[in-house]
């Protein structure tokens, strides 16, 4: 991972001597001053920016047009560089600015055409909501071209394109996209079938009935299922710092299991780490709005929080929204494809890519069909030129068709949830949330709770779609979409509380397809059983919950260790009492934890291996990793877990009968006690030979990292860590690895709310690694330590309590 961004960087500029000793220049100078006036064109009349202790921003404007101005303002102004990288990233310019080494990158970009999508969404907007863009737009405008700019600026020597509406919508779908990635599990699933069959295959799907083998489509071919395809998007999932997991907790309960006798909601969203966060936290206060929690710089408004009435939280729904098509094209006439018999003219986009260092642009010829763009690279003009036309694309030419091609309303839901009142309303703006589809929890003042999967779910003519489909076919097209009716729902349920974890949510009747591939229910299980534990609860026992770090998983696992192993030596056997005497806590400072972690990295891969074979990419890639060391999780992760107990308690030695690893164990025995062995040697050579000394947070460390952080010495600068972490894929406060870098915790809780429907002054929140973007800021890392104890700060919402906590108040008035 390292390696390719710091070459990246390296070939930007020369940044490694770039700061030295000019540190006021390069961060204390760009760093903005919460206090004083502001004269800015664009204004109407003049807004005040109260910000707290805690770095938040409370935005006061007497009308709408104004409110956006400053919230698209305050985001520019704590966040300008990580909104520009976000949209290069997004809309395939990041070669403009550092060069060559992101070519391949934002080659694979400009064929998604995340940009080109929201360009179109733009002209499709109501008049209302369009004017909302334009207003952030003008405010964040208004603060590049009147202030100092972010140090990153400074270090790659450009400056930033004014903000568009486009660009808001932009992030909006790079947001759907990175959590809506079922694409890239069609794609591994591909490869795993070609490389050990059908039957084998459907052996290694814990959701799929092993005695059922997955249905190759008629016509399709998954020899070459292109391996290099997701490495660029590896890398985009990587640099935008959504992952690809998007798992989260959420639950709420209401009065009558609560110690104020009011609901109370909880939401914890797992993303990536970073620095800085992929969150921002802010209040919006004009004529009927008043919200405040989490948003997304780059765009306006809350997106997760309350207002004086309703409270709501979200978690990734994992829903099956994107289809891979393999697509067939003619020989003769390379731009035209078959569907049911007919040959059909694709659209060709010709992309440019100016690359730094480069006097010409790189051309990028895209083609799009009814199911989409080819993500797979096609031979260019000039190639079909020299070979022919009878060129043969060098690879499997993959349409993706993905809902967030055909919609994005998710600016109009926004606008509608954060004015809502009731649960009437907070339903007509889940109407409009589109993409990616979430699982939505509710609460309000009168007492009420909720929940919603809402998201645009397409029906197809084949009920599920787990392999890339002919596209010439027509067989296996989409038919239209779950109505709003019909998506899953619940209003005051008898049990009192509600629940999400990524977990199945419907059962076998649900008379819809929404996905093969929920996540684990580990985490749903645990926080349901500790909202159970207690008669009433309150703030402090939903603190603990976050904070939860109970293994449940483990429960089922290290049994099976404790009667199989026998130790081989001295240390094997302090390491075997260890684990006997562990509490299952997967705590930073536990040695317990280190064992039986490490042991089931080596079990996993024993135990897979067996049907996948020696091809170790492959057999990462199942296990959650994508195709390079730059890959963090995707689809998979997790899901092999259950599947891994089951086997387990079977104890079937004709797992092992025909193993795919030459010499590898024959029997469950055997693979339990050489996953053992394998894992005390490791920990010894890691933390050496005294077991009381070793601890799971040595070898399970936690870096919010910076894009700029791979280039010494701008790590000492931009990144924050590392910290010893605990929790893994399965706990409530989630600490979760790629299987193939274990000691770097990498997905995490990304933001935490508690709110207190009783008092809504006494909630809840926090994320990390701090509110500012700009290094030189307190505020860059101050939410660090705290997130780690899972300590929250007061979401102040009334005037006098924000006035007695003021760090500083800004007045932004017409020019």
């Amino acid at each position: 991972m390292a390696s390719w961004w710091q070459k990246t960087l390296m070939a930007a500029a020369g940044l490694a001597g770039a700061v030295g000793g000019a540190y006021y220049f390069f961060l204390r100078r760009p760093v903005p001053s919460p206090k004083g006036v502001r004269r800015l064109p664009g204004l109407h009349e003049e807004v005040e920016v109260i910000t707290d202790r805690y770095g938040v921003p409370h935005i006061y404007a007497r009308n709408e047009d104004d409110l956006f101005f400053a919230q698209g303002y305050v985001h520019a102004q704590q966040r300008l560089w990580q909104m520009d990288f976000n949209r290069r990233l997004g809309s395939g310019r990041l070669s403009e600015v550092v060069g060559e080494v992101t070519l391949e990158l934002d080659r694979f970009c400009r064929r998604l055409g995340l940009h080109r999508a929201a360009a179109s969404d733009v002209a499709r907007l109501s008049a209302h909501h369009r004017r909302i863009l334009e207003t952030y737009a003008a405010g964040v405008n208004a603060f590049i071209e009147n202030h100092t700019l972010p140090v990153e600026f400074t270090l790659l020597r450009y400056r930033p394109d004014p903000w568009q509406p486009a660009d808001s919508l932009l992030w909006a779908k790079m947001m759907g996209w990175n959590l809506s990635g079922n694409w890239e599990s069609e794609l591994i699933r591909a490869r795993i079938v070609a490389r050990a069959g059908a039957e084998r295959a459907a052996k290694l799907e814990a959701g799929y009935d092993p005695a059922h083998p997955l249905i190759i489509p008629p016509g399709a071919e998954y020899g070459g299922a292109n391996p290099g395809l997701l490495e660029p998007y590896e890398q985009v999932k990587l640099l935008s710092g959504f992952g690809p997991l998007g798992a989260s907790n959420n639950w709420v309960v209401d009065g009558s299991k609560t110690v104020t006798g009011a609901p109370i909601l909880c939401n914890d969203p797992h993303l990536a780490q970073g620095a800085p966060s992929i969150w921002f936290e802010c209040h919006l206060v004009a004529g009927d709005i008043d919200v405040i929690g989490a948003s997304f710089p780059g765009t306006p408004g809350i997106v997760i929080g309350h207002n004086r009435h309703i409270a709501w939280g979200l978690t990734n729904a994992i829903s099956d929204v994107q289809d891979l098509y393999i697509e067939k094209f003619d020989p003769q006439h390379p731009y035209r494809y078959e569907f049911r018999g007919q040959w059909e003219e694709a659209q060709v986009i010709r992309e440019e890519i100016r690359v730094k260092g480069r006097k010409e642009p790189v051309v990028e010829e895209v083609v799009v069909t009814r199911h989409g763009p080819i993500l797979t690279t096609l031979p260019t003009s000039k190639e079909r030129a020299s070979e022919g036309d009878g060129a043969t694309p060098s690879e499997l030419p993959l349409a993706l068709r993905w809902t967030g091609f055909e919609s994005c309303r998710i600016i109009a839901a926004v606008e509608k949830l954060n004015r809502a009142t009731c649960w009437e309303e907070f339903l007509e703006a889940m109407r409009d949330w589109d993409v990616p589809p979430q699982n939505v929890v509710y609460a309000d003042r009168e007492g009420n709770i909720g929940y919603i999967m809402a998201g645009l779910i397409p029906v197809r003519s084949h009920r599920q779609t787990l392999l890339p489909s002919p596209g010439w076919t027509g067989e296996y097209e989409w038919t239209g979409f779950i109505p709003f009716e019909e998506l899953p729902r619940l209003f005051n349920p008898p049990e009192h509380l509600i629940v999400t974890a990524n977990n199945r949510v419907v059962k076998d009747d649900y008379p819809y397809y929404i996905t093969h591939e929920w996540l684990n229910g580990y985490r749903a299980q645990r926080i349901r059983d500790l909202l159970l534990s207690k008669e009433r609860l309150s703030l402090a026992d939903m603190a603990r919950i976050q904070s939860d770090q109970y293994a449940l998983p483990a429960c089922e696992i290290v049994p099976h260790v404790l009667t199989t192993v026998s130790p081989a030596n001295a240390l094997e056997e302090t390491a075997l009492q260890t684990l006997r005497d562990w509490d299952y806590v997967l705590s930073p400072d536990s040695a317990g934890a280190a064992i039986y972690e490490t042991f089931l990295q080596k079990l996993e891969r024993i135990v897979f291996g067996a049907v996948i074979g020696d091809d170790e990419q492959l057999l990462y890639q199942y296990l959650g990793v994508g195709s390079t060391l730059l890959a963090i999780l995707n689809g998979y992760a997790s899901r092999s877990k259950p599947l891994l107990i089951r086997l387990l308690k079977e104890r079937d030695d004709a797992w092992f009968a025909e193993s795919a690893i030459p010499n590898g164990p024959r029997s469950w025995h055997a693979a339990i006690s050489a996953a053992w062995s394998a894992a005390i040697a490791e920990l010894l050579e890691k933390l050496g030979p005294d077991v009381a000394r070793w601890r799971y947070g040595a070898i399970h460390r936690l870096t919010y990292q910076h894009p700029l952080g791979n280039v010494k010495p701008l790590d000492k600068l931009f990144n924050r860590g590392p910290y010893p972490a605990g929790g893994d894929i399965d706990t409530v406060f989630m600490g979760a690895v790629v299987p193939n870098q274990p000691e770097q915790v990498m997905i995490v809780p990304s933001y935490r709310q508690i709110v207190n429907l009783a008092d809504l002054n006494a909630s809840l929140s926090g994320h990390a690694p701090g509110q500012s973007g700009h290094p030189g800021s307190r505020h860059y890392g101050d939410f660090v330590r705290p997130w780690l104890r899972t300590e929250h700060h007061p979401m102040l919402f009334e005037r006098q309590a924000i006035e007695a906590n003021m760090e500083g108040r800004l007045l932004l008035q017409p020019r």
